[in-house]
């Protein structure tokens, strides 16, 4: 029996019986005792002290070419050496008419599908924000729907490749990311746990293929693309209820996930006051609601509320979410991705979500030369630590009513003026001959 780590362990052989196994000691590195009854049979020593009873053999159909596959056949510590050396005759007897004990373990064991994988890939983390296990579930049902059901073996390379770019074309650049990146995630555990799965985002990496290279866009100014978003959403989104998703981001400068999380008891129309406690910061925000914004609730007030008489919508307050859905596992709309490239296609400039969240800032940076302090706290972006705004007071919705109602009037009267003509000076360049006299 070897004493030291770095030669090679001896191949060592016994009578296994409770005494014998008793006096195997672990070694620096997993060791096995041959028994000297049953060919193949042995007893696996790890370095922990762990033992247990194991049969190495080879399939008869793939002749003396075939691997040698092993078996474990259970802890030493739990099946008596007789009862193992018996069980492992009988696998011996299965191999001599041409079966593989371990290819048929591995098919019963089968491969979870690709919906079975994402759901544990959720339930390994029970920290996740449930706005990122939405967002997960959006992706996966708008990326991968026809593969939900297909085991994960059954998915290759070619098309991870061919789906990244249909993705990427249909639905933008991030979303191809965002795709390729929780698809990648979702087969690290089951390639960890079944031996010979690979990972086909991994083998499409290591054959040359990319992400995206990650820019951040910058939108046009306000007046140009404004009117053509409005004519585009007018013209594309038929339902009034999600055409006010549009407008409530607009007027807000909230993010898509925080307007489909606005909940009707953080509403108060009498104060126009609105909560948002689901932030991307963790911090809740508390925000005055403009003239647009109320004219908004209103028709969503009214909607929930199925119509009422003007005195039952005064004393009824409608419950649940702002934007619900029936079809949702959260009760109210989670993704609009679908209706962005029609809304660019009818606009003739790109459209997303959070260009309303930039074109809110811009008006407010740009367009009336408000504090970047003020349009920080209403956006609820983190603002960085500075000596002066860690001494001042934070801004009051009292403060914050005057301003968010000008960043909304601009915004309205930007959105409704006339959609700019191809090749219209917009300011940014000198036309040619500007400078010449008449």
């Amino acid at each position: 029996m070897p004493t030291t780590r770095h030669k090679r362990i001896a191949k060592v052989k016994v009578t296994l019986t409770r005494r014998t196994i008793e006096a195997l000691m672990p070694q620096a590195r997993p060791w096995i005792a041959w028994d000297t009854d049953v060919t193949g049979f042995g007893v696996k020593v790890h370095p922990t002290g762990t033992k247990s009873f194991v049969l190495n053999y080879r399939s008869r159909s793939g002749g003396r070419r075939a691997r040698n596959r092993r078996v474990v056949i259970g802890d030493a510590n739990w099946v008596a050496p007789d009862h193992a050396r018996r069980r492992a005759r009988e696998l011996l007897d299965r191999v001599a008419v041409g079966e593989d004990p371990v290819a048929t373990r591995t098919a019963v064991r089968r491969l979870p599908t690709l919906a079975e994988a994402f759901e544990e890939y959720l339930d390994a983390n029970p920290d996740r924000k449930e706005q990122t296990a939405r967002f997960y579930r959006a992706l996966m049902r708008n990326c991968f729907a026809d593969w939900l059901a297909r085991s994960l073996d059954n998915i290759v390379r070619r098309e991870v490749e061919a789906r990244f770019h249909l993705v990427s074309r249909g639905r933008g650049r991030t979303v191809g990311n965002h795709a390729m990146s929780l698809l990648r995630s979702v087969y690290r555990r089951p390639c960890v746990d079944f031996e010979g799965l690979r990972n086909p985002v991994e083998l499409w990496l290591a054959g040359g293929g990319r992400y995206h290279r990650v820019v951040r866009r910058r939108i046009s100014a306000p007046s140009e693309v404004l009117p053509r978003w409005r004519r585009g959403i007018e013209a594309e989104v038929i339902v009034p209820a999600t055409r006010d998703i549009f407008w409530c981001g607009l007027y807000t400068g909230l993010r898509v996930s925080e307007v489909f999380g606005l909940s009707w008891d953080r509403v108060s129309l009498s104060r126009r006051l609105l909560r948002v406690d689901e932030t991307k910061t963790g911090k809740p925000l508390l925000l005055p609601v403009t003239r647009q914004l109320a004219a908004v609730l209103e028709r969503r007030r009214a909607d929930c509320l199925g119509e009422p008489g003007v005195a039952d919508r005064t004393r009824v307050r409608p419950r649940g979410w702002v934007f619900p859905s029936a079809t949702s596992a959260s009760g109210h709309v989670e993704e609009l991705f679908h209706l962005y490239g029609r809304i660019s296609r009818v606009a003739g400039t790109k459209f997303w979500f959070h260009g309303l969240r930039n074109a809110f800032i811009s008006v407010a940076e740009r367009e009336l030369m408000l504090p970047r302090s003020l349009t920080k706290r209403l956006v609820n972006h983190a603002r960085q630590t500075d000596v002066t705004e860690d001494y001042a007071a934070d801004w009051t919705i009292r403060q914050l009513r005057e301003p968010a109602q000008r960043i909304a009037d601009r915004i309205e009267e930007l959105m409704h003026a006339e959609v700019p003509e191809d090749g219209e000076w917009d300011g940014d360049e000198i036309p040619e001959g500007w400078w010449d006299d008449p």
